[in-house]
């Protein structure tokens, strides 16, 4: 297990089914108690950069994010591009977890930095799987470099 960071989610999801879909998914591999849940690239942004309404927030940089691609306010794209373009959070991985399985979407996503391109499974138990798997693997398996 991961005993260099504890483990914290940040889900950016805008649709209330998927993202408890994804949570009940994450709860399978033990990844729910340290998840944060916000609902559009903007609240995604705020919790990032500790503004709007977490400007108060005191704990560290999530150690995974969980982006959906189309979303209101502030596309997918657009954080990851605000992420991947910041020294601070530049190492934390970013999964898009997203229905899209348009190739410009996987191609802009990867130009732009995303660690890995989920589509969304149609069928829950398939989707209860994909995301276990692949929350346990970054959140878990995965090693990124300590932040001072």
């Amino acid at each position: 297990m991961n005993d260099m960071l504890p483990v914290h989610i940040l889900l950016v999801e805008d649709t209330a089914t998927d993202a408890e879909m994804t949570m009940r998914a994450l709860k399978r591999v033990g990844l729910v108690n340290n998840i944060t849940w916000v609902r559009d690239g903007q609240q995604a942004l705020d919790y990032i950069a500790r503004e709007g309404e977490f400007a108060n927030r005191v704990d560290g940089d999530p150690t995974l994010i969980m982006l959906d691609l189309k979303m209101p306010k502030v596309t997918g794209l657009e954080v990851l591009s605000v992420i991947k373009g910041n020294e601070r959070t530049r190492i934390i991985p970013v999964i898009m977890l997203t229905s899209s399985a348009e190739e410009p979407d996987i191609k802009r996503c990867y130009e732009l930095g995303v660690n890995s391109y989920l589509v969304k499974p149609v069928e829950s138990e398939k989707f209860f799987e994909e995301v276990s798997k692949v929350g346990f693997y970054w959140a878990i398996l995965n090693r990124i470099p300590s932040r001072r």
